[in-house]
C-alpha cells in the first residue's frame, strides 16, 4: 500500500512539474498593445461627457468620438 502511495505522489509531482515547464512565458512584444478590457459597470461609470477629449468610439458617453473629442452628432457631409 505504501508503494501506491509513493507511485501516487510522484506522477501528481511530476504531472504538476511538466505543467509549469511548458507554461507559456512569452514577452510581450512592444509593436503589438492589447486594449484594456473593463467589465460593463467601469465602463459605463468612465465614459467621458460632450467635449472632452477621448481616443476612440468606446470612451465617449456618446460613443462619437471625432478630432480627439467626444461630440454629441456626426457632422452632415
Amino acid at each position: 500500500m505504501r508503494c501506491w502511495k509513493t507511485m501516487a505522489v510522484f506522477l501528481l509531482c511530476s504531472l504538476l512539474l511538466s505543467q509549469t515547464r511548458c507554461a507559456s512565458l512569452h514577452h510581450r512584444q512592444p509593436g503589438l498593445a492589447r486594449q484594456r478590457r473593463m467589465t460593463p459597470f467601469w465602463r459605463g461609470v468612465s465614459l467621458r461627457p460632450i467635449g472632452a477629449s477621448c481616443r476612440d468610439n468606446s470612451e465617449c458617453i456618446t460613443m462619437l468620438c471625432r478630432k480627439n473629442r467626444c461630440f454629441l452628432r456626426t457632422a452632415l457631409e
